[in-house]
């Protein structure tokens, strides 16, 4: 993809301007002289756990060869479907979705059914599964042409499509499954490949993720780099072949760092030093002065009144330094020394850079989604409200610009905050909702169990409940995450357990 032209005037508080590219408490709902089981199922679409037991029982008779209960199990996942679909039509919010993780033991007959099943019985009328992420692809070992290896690489397996059967199985029950996928975190498998070190995000100090990362499965690309554009797009289409109901692009930012890291502030902080993102970014400059003055900057880390001097004296045929978005201050009445104007070109020059690195993001997810958008399947993206706040003169160090993201798009808000309470949650959706256009399909992402608070977060019924309150026009939430409401089950799974 071409670079896009920048306005850099200032990032992130004029954001909007930058780049012309395409609460209160949370009480509970009175039950109304209901049963708590019963009050729960009505307010949100579950099903009571004697309804859910007996279906199980079917289930698990029907995977015995029992045919009579294999036709009314049968029956009984459409009539299931059919009354979920009622109950979400006329309950708040129309769309629940939960977010879930297959593992290599799903395999086993039943499981998918199970997994499928469990997320019916607790209101949900989408799934968002995980198909890239770690550097492996959910895609069946025999049809992966890929540069990742498969989830599934158990011996006997290479067929097993695990992606085709949750979209086969979900869509029975009423559900439709989005393909979740990490977008610019390629995984360390990805880092391994000799023929792909050229794609690598790198700093200025000469680091990879692998270093500022806690997680050694995280590894960041250049968003800039032909390769790894081609890369992914590749294995969208491959995904895309399965037909999921959507695409939700996650990992959509640079590395996140901690402590005094977590905030950019100079160069070096930048992930501008791969080659793909530097050609890119030498590429913006519209005349000698501006180009010389960025190959300063960013081997430097900063300019001086002699480097404007000297390129002065370089290029004394052309005015002021130029590049894609800078507005010249005022002429001034008399010739402005190198010394008076340093200030302003270097923070200009800062602006560029940060501006430069956030439209690598921006182009790389209208990159990623344009095979979706040519098939009439939606995308979303999903991010951190805060990840792309400035802070003085530096920016959050995963330069996240959610706010330039697609308004065709679904925007899925990760409204994680745990502060104990929901205030900071319902805050973190309305800063979204307060920088949207009106017309962004906003699905919030909550992280939680139903009936018990966890990591510091209330129950799901206390944050749902809150989040209706404050922001009514919110049509769909999302819940992190299944492993989080089924944790012996996911733990079973994961290591193949039997129960």
């Amino acid at each position: 993809m071409s670079n896009r032209p920048l306005n850099v005037a200032k990032p992130i508080l004029l954001w909007r301007s930058l780049f012309a590219v395409a609460f209160a408490s949370g009480t509970l709902i009175p039950n109304f002289g209901l049963q708590p089981a019963a009050a729960q199922a009505a307010q949100y679409c579950h099903l009571s756990p004697a309804e859910a037991k007996a279906k199980d029982k079917l289930r698990l008779s029907a995977q015995k060869g029992n045919a009579d209960a294999k036709k009314r199990y049968q029956q009984l996942i459409k009539q299931h479907a059919k009354e979920l679909k009622d109950c979400r039509n006329r309950t708040w919010p129309k769309t629940q979705a939960m977010w879930l993780r297959l593992y290599p033991c799903d395999t086993k007959a039943g499981a998918i059914d199970q997994i499928m099943d469990r997320i019916v019985n607790r209101g949900y009328n989408q799934v968002y599964l995980e198909v890239f992420y770690d550097g492996q692809v959910l895609l069946p070992a025999a049809a992966n042409n890929t540069v990742w290896p498969s989830v599934i690489r158990t011996p006997g397996a290479a067929k097993a499509d695990l992606l085709a059967i949750a979209i086969e199985k979900g869509r029975q029950r009423g559900l439709k499954v989005y393909a979740w996928m990490f977008t610019v975190n390629f995984g360390y498998s990805y880092a391994k490949r000799r023929d792909r070190e050229g794609a690598i995000a790198r700093n200025g100090k000469g680091q990879t993720s692998l270093y500022v990362v806690d997680n050694s499965s995280q590894v960041f690309i250049d968003p800039y780099n032909v390769q790894a554009k081609r890369d992914y797009y590749q294995m969208v289409q491959q995904v895309l072949r399965r037909r999921p109901d959507g695409l939700l692009f996650d990992y959509v930012r640079y590395p996140r760092q901690a402590g005094s890291d977590s905030i950019a502030t100079k160069v070096a902080d930048l992930w501008l030093f791969s080659e793909a993102i530097q050609t890119a970014l030498f590429q913006r400059a519209q005349n000698s002065k501006g180009l010389d003055l960025i190959r300063r900057f960013l081997g430097q880390g900063y300019v001086t009144a002699g480097d404007i001097a000297e390129v002065d004296q370089l290029y004394p045929q052309e005015g002021e330094p130029m590049w894609q978005g800078r507005i010249l201050p005022p002429a001034p009445k008399s010739i402005a020394s190198p010394t008076s104007r340093q200030p302003l070109l270097q923070l200009e020059l800062w602006q560029l850079a940060v501006a430069h690195a956030m439209q690598g993001i921006v182009d790389f997810v209208n990159l990623a989604s344009y095979p979706a958008k040519q098939q009439g399947i939606p995308s979303g993206v999903v991010f951190f409200p805060e990840g792309n706040q400035n802070l003085g003169q530096g920016y959050d160090s995963r330069l996240q610009p959610w706010d330039r993201f697609p308004h065709s798009l679904e925007w899925h808000p990760m409204s994680y905050a745990a502060c104990g309470h929901v205030s900071c949650i319902v805050a973190q959706v309305q800063r979204v909702l307060s920088i949207a256009k009106p017309d962004t399909q906003i699905i919030p992402a909550l992280a939680g169990k139903w009936g018990a608070s966890i990591s510091n977060r209330p129950p799901l019924e206390v944050q749902m409940q809150a989040l209706r309150q404050a922001t009514p026009q919110i049509q769909g939430v999302s819940h992190f995450a299944y492993s989080w409401q089924f944790p012996e089950h996911d733990g079973d799974r994961k290591f193949c357990n039997s129960r």
